[in-house]
């Protein structure tokens, strides 16, 4: 004999089955699917047309960066020659490790003299090293030779693009910084 707590679950679960099983009464669902598909399809626009891009070619690449102050014209053992053709940079030679930052970044903090009486000037890359440079060594992106050091300052000869196809050398010079 079955007790009343054992009726109880299986009068539950049969009430659960007997509502699992019902008659094939889809006339509604039928209805409205038949409903949904005579509906009129729609159509998809076609995708926008595109207009090409067209780039911008910049030309003034030879000329001064309009943010960089004027480049002051010092010609102390220098002298520069005015339409010379022979000019070009030696694009063979190895690169130098300051020749990979711009010259305006390049600071002088300093020089030392060396026993065979050379002077070297001290050159912050602005990268946390300092670097020694003498006559001869290059700097900056521009082929920058060094050619003088002296207690105040570096001279250096940019070897820079005229814009027509030549090339032009501009004196440069970086001062000693001083640190107050």
């Amino acid at each position: 004999m079955l007790t009343s707590k054992q009726i109880l679950p299986v009068f539950l679960i049969s009430s659960f089955l007997a509502g699992c099983t019902g008659s094939n009464d889809f006339q509604d669902l039928q209805g409205f699917v038949a409903e949904v598909n005579a509906r009129p399809r729609g159509e998809i626009k076609p995708l926008p047309e595109f207009k090409l891009y067209e780039s911008f070619k910049y030309s003034a690449a030879g000329l001064r960066a309009p943010f960089s102050p004027p480049v002051e014209v010092k010609l102390i053992k220098y002298q520069q020659e005015k339409g010379k053709s022979d000019i070009k940079p030696d694009l063979d030679r190895p690169k130098e490790p300051l020749e990979n930052i711009s010259i305006d970044a390049l600071r002088m903090v300093g020089t030392i003299a060396m026993a065979d009486g050379v002077l070297w000037a001290l050159i912050d890359d602005s990268q946390g090293n300092v670097n020694r440079v003498k006559p001869g060594n290059y700097m900056g992106r521009n082929h920058g030779k060094v050619i003088d050091v002296d207690q105040g300052q570096v001279d250096v000869i940019e070897i820079v693009p005229d814009g027509h196809g030549g090339w032009l050398e501009r004196p440069r010079s970086i001062s000693l910084q001083d640190e107050t």
